[in-house]
């Protein structure tokens, strides 16, 4: 679940902590003038029975909401930060013992050259063993997307390098399937509104029927996300979606990862 929404403008200039601006250091932290950490959210699969992966959501140092951080970024800093929040979220989980994939948002109007604005990660993920590919990066449909060709390119180039790719929040945002024929992401995280009450929605069900059949034959994986009733969960089991993430799971546990044996509902595996 994406808590991590900022006005995009993509292929913009070079920002002013860009790299070339700021000496190489655009992860440190003493230079962003403000401190923040993470929540981790489990991704749970049901047909396996465990965590498939760990969301890393933003929060204030003492576990305040998101909003206390995002409200700090701006064009001056937008870059750092997002630099920053790479190698903190791995560094963080590593630090917790993750075994699971970590899955990190990013700011697609923070990326000037997707190669360059890399490097940070793929050094992070070297100095503290995290394998490349057990890495996720989520950006949010949300989004009002100006240039789409870039933001396809910038995607692309993820994947490229070895990262998984996420599109958040599907089937809340502006962009909709016309996203889906620019670039062809690793996963796709249906929208909790299209979710919600769905098991009593003809009209909701139709649509995850024909969005989950989409992504198949795309093979894309399919994540549903902000799940919130047994009856929810078991609607989505039926159509063949198992990996899932939402309240009746686990709650984003601040400066920790939420194991298996400790999810709720969650007793045996859901048949999918």
């Amino acid at each position: 679940m994406s808590e991590f929404t900022i006005p995009v403008l993509l292929h913009a200039p070079a920002p002013a902590d860009h790299p070339a601006a700021c000496g190489g250091d655009c992860a440190s932290a003493d230079k962003l003038g403000f401190d923040f950490s993470f929540a981790y959210q489990p991704i749970v699969d049901l047909a396996a029975g465990d965590v498939w992966a760990h969301e890393a959501l933003v929060r204030g140092p003492q576990g305040q909401g998101a909003y206390s951080v995002l409200q700090q970024v701006n064009d001056d800093n937008r870059y750092r930060f997002d630099q920053l929040c790479r190698v903190k979220a791995i560094r963080e989980a590593v630090a917790l013992g993750i075994d699971a994939r970590l899955s990190i948002n990013f700011l697609p109007n923070a990326v000037y050259k997707p190669e360059v604005c890399i490097r940070t990660t793929l050094e992070a993920a070297r100095t503290h063993g995290f394998p490349v590919d057990r890495i996720i990066f989520e950006t949010t449909e949300g989004e009002h997307v100006k240039d789409a060709a870039w933001y396809a390119e910038v995607m692309r180039e993820y994947k490229r390098i070895g990262f998984q790719t996420a599109i958040d929040d599907f089937g809340a945002g502006y962009a909709g399937l016309s996203l889906l024929s620019d670039f062809v992401p690793d996963i796709v995280k249906l929208d909790m509104g299209l979710l919600r009450g769905i098991e009593a929605s003809r009209p909701r069900q139709a649509i995850v029927r024909h969005v989950t059949a989409l992504c198949c034959e795309l093979g894309i994986r399919v994540v549903a996300e902000g799940v919130e009733t047994a009856a929810e969960r078991d609607f989505l089991a039926d159509i063949g979606i198992s990996l899932m993430q939402g309240y009746l799971f686990a709650r984003p546990s601040f400066q920790a990862l939420v194991r298996a044996q400790q999810l709720s509902m969650f007793g045996e595996p859901v048949p999918v």
